[in-house]
């Protein structure tokens, strides 16, 4: 046997393989045969080359992504990965060549037809450009350009006003039950990752089985193994979102000279920056240059020597973790799916990088886990809050943060995006309603078993809407009693137990072996 791929009655692939590459690149394979399309568009958005298929629309991403230097940075990544941890560069290879066969293998996805695609080729470093792509826009710096915009029209006193702890926002939920409080004796772990509703889904369920461990759980289209949601027979482990801040926007001053261009740095002299241009091909229209220009901070995501775009004589540079270290975790995927206790889940997540999540885990001996991981740097508070002067000194970085951990409070933790042990690591984080509604539930029962789950999976009372419902029955109370001649069923506002109805619904994860 080299591989096998078994599919069970809801076509979720079993892989099992005589080693962990032979598996990974059997992943590769069964996710380019059911997600050919998605790897497709994928691929595209790392390498800055969406808009030669889907047009002008896609012209904005793909500008970020080269000015960003997306793939450029997921190939310094790989190449320090062959370098430092050759066992997994080999295993990320194997998941590319079976990428690379099952494109190859199977007829085109329908969209194929539709656009005149042929399915592209993967390289070493896609998979880390697919990750790079997946998160970029998933931690802080977008909200920094927020705060400025509402800071220059509506004054500092304002950005309160939209802050993310406001009543609105939504996000992922987790918890974690303690043995003392199962019918089992073993703890319980519940995932709800609350994703808009995707087609094809950001994740994929799958069953990977190898002499060296097996393993279920989410994996990422594109990415090898299981990162985020998984379970190994003796240990198992789900994230949320840590809503840390750990990208930094800095304010250039740029000029061109005869030789390129130059910043202005904190030292208060000019420094050379590294510049070339790019063309994006862009279906139906003339292809487009663009300018790419790093300095000592980062690579510039907006603007340039001559100003941004609304005519300000600035430029914006962004500096991220992956492309300071060339390192983006992927030394942790293979020991997740090797871990069988709480403490290997712990020593893998040491290499975590972003995006920065808080994780629970629990194993069948009893063992808890309930962390930050990822890499969060240690600089002055202004930069977490709007872009900051790279002239300036006081706003480099210094370091890294260690990962925060947390107990349980009675048995349970719960996460839910808000404030929590990520919080000194963070600006803005979720408001409390979802992880008090949680928490309270739990509550009420003294023991919990997996089949009781669904009814916090499934809860729909939504905290935040009360204000709002409270107004709501003030506006439409009646002020007169109905004529006595009216035989009409009165149609009175009720206030409804529930707001929203959750996007996702999983089931929870428990530390038994999986069947």
């Amino acid at each position: 046997m080299s591989a096998e791929t078994y599919r069970d009655a809801w076509g979720i692939p079993h892989l099992r393989a005589d080693s962990a590459a032979e598996l990974a690149r059997a992943q590769g394979r069964v996710t380019a045969r059911d997600r050919a399309w998605q790897l497709e568009v994928e691929r595209h958005r790392a390498q800055g080359t969406s808009a030669s298929f889907l047009g002008p629309e896609a012209l904005s991403w793909d500008r970020l992504a080269r000015r960003a230097r997306l793939a450029d940075t997921a190939r310094r990544c790989f190449t320090a990965l062959e370098r430092q941890d050759r066992e997994t560069a080999a295993w990320v290879r194997a998941y590319v060549d079976g990428v690379n066969d099952g494109l190859a293998e199977n007829d085109p996805a329908p969209e194929f037809a539709r656009t005149g695609l042929a399915p592209g080729h993967w390289e070493p470093w896609t998979p880390l450009g697919v990750w790079l792509g997946t998160h970029l826009l998933f931690a802080g710096f977008p909200a920094k350009l927020w705060r400025e915009h509402i800071t220059a029209h509506l004054g500092p006193e304002a950005v309160a006003l939209f802050a993310t702890d406001g009543p609105g926002t939504a996000g992922s939920n987790g918890w974690l039950v303690s043995g003392e409080r199962t019918t089992t004796g073993h703890a319980l772990i519940a995932g709800d990752p609350h994703r808009f509703i995707e087609d094809p889904g950001v994740y994929q369920q799958i069953h990977l089985s190898c002499p060296e461990f097996d393993v279920v759980g989410l994996a990422v289209p594109g990415v090898p193994g299981v990162a985020h949601f998984g379970h190994t027979g003796t240990v198992a482990w789900a994230i949320t979102n840590a809503m840390a801040d750990y990208q930094d926007l800095y304010r250039e001053r740029l000029r061109r000279t005869g030789a390129g261009v130059e910043a202005l740095g904190p030292d208060g002299t000019w420094h050379r920056a590294a510049r070339h241009t790019e063309r994006v091909e862009v279906a139906g229209e003339e292809t487009v240059e663009v300018e790419v220009i790093e300095t000592d901070r980062g690579p510039v995501i907006a603007g340039g020597p001559e100003g941004l775009d609304d005519g300000t004589p600035a430029a914006l540079s962004l500096r991220h973790p992956p492309r300071v270290t060339a390192d983006l975790g992927f030394g942790a995927l293979l020991p997740l799916l090797r871990a069988r206790t709480v403490a290997d889940v712990d020593r893998a997540l040491d290499a975590w990088t972003e995006p920065v999540n808080v994780v629970q885990a629990a194993d069948t001996e009893g063992g808890l886990l309930h962390r930050v991981a990822g890499r969060v740097p240690v600089r002055p508070a202004e930069n977490g809050l709007r872009p900051v002067p790279a002239w300036e000194p006081g706003h480099e970085w210094t370091g890294w943060h260690t990962p925060p951990r947390a107990g349980l409070t009675d048995g349970v933790a719960v996460m839910a995006n808000q404030r929590g042990p990520s919080t000194p690591l963070g600006v803005e984080f979720a408001p409390p309603h979802r992880a008090d509604r949680i928490t309270a539930l739990l509550a009420a029962k003294e023991r919990w078993s997996a089949p009781d789950m669904p009814t916090i999976h499934t809860d729909t009372h939504l905290a935040s809407a009360t204000p709002l419902l409270n107004h709501l029955a003030a506006l439409t109370a009646p002020t007169t009693p109905a004529p006595p001649t009216t035989a009409t069923t009165p149609t009175t506002a009720t206030t409804p137990t529930t707001a929203t109805t959750p996007t996702t619904a999983t089931t929870p994860t428990t530390a038994t072996t999986p069947t």
